[in-house]
């Protein structure tokens, strides 16, 4: 029933109210009263303030309580026609009400304030043409004067009325569109979250799992050959330093939107090879055919992430010191990748355990492509297909 106004709002609502009163009491009381044109007692003097009141009221509580002002200038409408009051400087509030009624009503209010201009044209040709301040007998020759009077007061009021809809409709519209988009930035907000947190695990679980490795490494060999000890550290130390790099920038893309974070590309797969040879996997690679000129950012970023992952769980899950083979297949419109290797009998498959399956499919998902994993005799194998035209 009643709508929130800023304080500005409602002092210019009461402002007005008051000085309408003022303005048009005087005017109702200097016009006379009753039939005649002459002052009629006290009674009609009382009778005048009070629509003029009601009126008043009315245009007050237009924008804070459309219904109430709906129903106050109906009142005093009703009481303005039993003084045998004709149209005045009074009737004014009648437009500014139903006008806000139409725009800023509940729709229940909406459809009154319709009812009402409808109504209320009739109400004022039968008052015009029939009421007491009609000199002109019963019969058909006041019909023409009654379809003129009918139609100039239903225009009126529907104007009134239908602006305030078009009102309601711009400001809907706009309501939608706004909330559209804050739905399209949370969206793109929680997108952007999914991302940094897929890079996050990529970036530390690749490297723990190579750290990991290492440390092993160079814990059995520490005795027999110093030398391949300090290498192992060496290997640490730099996959340790560059992760520790990727996670600031991830961090610094959570708390500013507009940072940049990693951004793989072809060129970093070497490096790649390198961290995963240097913790004692047997790799093989094979390009064929190879990237048909410098594939897009987005294909680069994805087909890395993937290659990471899918290297990572070998080195996690996959049998200690056994070949793991990777693919790649650069096509005009695709590339095809496959990453296989063996897994130790009796061990938990990467299928079904962790996050990094999960990331690799919604990678590809993400990129429009197809992803599949499974054991296939005795080997764990990772195929994935990237559309590159997609995301040019």
């Amino acid at each position: 029933m009643f709508r929130p106004l800023r304080p500005l709002q409602t002092a210019t609502d009461i402002a007005v109210a008051g000085g309408f009163f003022l303005v048009v009491v005087v005017f109702e009381l200097n016009a006379g009263m009753g039939t005649t044109g002459s002052p009629n007692g006290l009674s009609a003097v009382l009778g005048v303030i009070g629509y003029v009141l009601l009126f008043s009221t009315a245009l007050g509580f237009r924008r804070f309580a459309p219904g109430v002002a709906l129903g106050l200038a109906w009142a005093g409408a009703l009481l303005q026609m039993s003084l045998a009051r004709g149209p005045s400087l009074v009737d004014i509030a009648v437009f500014g009400v139903l006008y806000t009624a139409a725009a800023y009503g509940s729709t229940r209010v909406f459809w009154s304030g319709f009812a009402s201009a409808l109504t209320g044209a009739v109400v004022i040709t039968v008052y015009l043409s029939l009421g007491p301040l009609s000199s002109t007998p019963l019969d058909l020759s006041v019909l023409p004067v009654a379809v003129l009077i009918l139609g100039g007061a239903t225009f009126a009021l529907m104007l009134a009325w239908t602006t305030g809809a078009l009102v309601r409709t711009a400001r809907r519209a706009r309501e939608n569109r706004l909330a559209q988009e804050r739905a399209e930035k949370e969206a793109r907000s929680e997108f952007e979250r999914a991302r940094i947190a897929r890079d996050m695990h990529d970036v530390v679980a690749h490297s723990l799992a190579v750290v990991v490795a290492q440390a092993d490494g160079a814990r059995y060999a520490a005795a027999a050959d110093p030398q391949a000890a300090t290498d192992a550290l060496q290997t640490i130390s730099s996959t340790a330093r560059a992760a520790l790099a990727d996670v600031r920038l991830l961090l610094t893309q959570l708390r500013h939107s507009q940072g940049d974070g990693p951004q793989p590309s072809l060129a970093d797969l070497e490096e790649l090879w390198a961290q995963v040879r240097a913790a004692g996997v047997d790799l093989r690679v094979d390009i064929d055919p190879a990237p048909p000129g410098e594939p897009p950012a987005s294909v680069q970023i994805a087909v890395y992430r993937i290659l990471q992952e899918a290297l990572t769980n070998a080195l996690r899950h996959g049998q200690s010191g056994g070949p793991v083979d990777v693919r790649l297949s650069w096509g005009a419109e695709r590339v095809d990748l496959t990453v296989r290797n063996p897994v130790v009998a009796g061990s938990s498959a990467p299928a079904r355990t962790g996050h990094g399956v999960i990331g690799m499919r919604e990678r590809t998902q993400l990129a429009g492509g197809d992803f599949a994993a499974a054991e296939e005799s005795g080997a764990f194998v990772v195929r994935a297909s990237i559309p590159v035209e997609a995301l040019a």
